[in-house]
């Protein structure tokens, strides 16, 4: 499968920066959460959502046995290495130990990244070891084209 240009969709997720934080929500400008912004990145890079998503926990000391976020990425997108992930890639995060992936964002460089946090919006911010060491899961934006 061939990924979207990298440059593109940082362009796209730049696109988004300053959108207040919206629980569950995907709009840019007016509000969204973290997987509303990679909803709202993969409408502009690749086209419309393949399923509505169903209600989630913003809860993340979640526990459990599914990996829901990584499970249902990997279903849409090509999955690569954590280490491999490089800017334009889609990173998913383990907020604490022995929880499931809770968080999303998007790698801008080899050391920034763009995300929507609660009370900050969607802001680009340093990928300093405390986010790094929390990557769990990485994947690439589908070029369906």
């Amino acid at each position: 499968m061939i990924s979207v240009d990298p440059e593109r969709v940082i362009v796209v997720a730049r696109s988004w920066l300053c959108t207040p934080y919206h629980d569950q929500a995907s709009v840019k400008g007016a509000g969204c959460d973290c997987l509303g912004l990679a909803r709202g990145i993969w409408r502009e890079v690749v086209g419309p959502e393949p399923f509505p998503m169903p209600p989630y926990s913003r809860d993340w000391g979640e526990t459990g046995t599914v990996e829901v976020l990584a499970e249902g990425a990997r279903t849409m997108m090509p999955e690569i290495a954590p280490d491999e992930a490089g800017p334009g890639a889609l990173v998913l995060f383990r907020m604490r130990s022995g929880a499931i992936v809770k968080h999303v964002g998007i790698l801008t460089g080899p050391a920034t990244f763009i995300h929507s946090y609660e009370r900050l919006g969607v802001i680009e911010e340093p990928l300093s070891p405390c986010w790094r060491r929390r990557i769990a899961f990485a994947f690439l934006f589908p070029d369906r084209r």
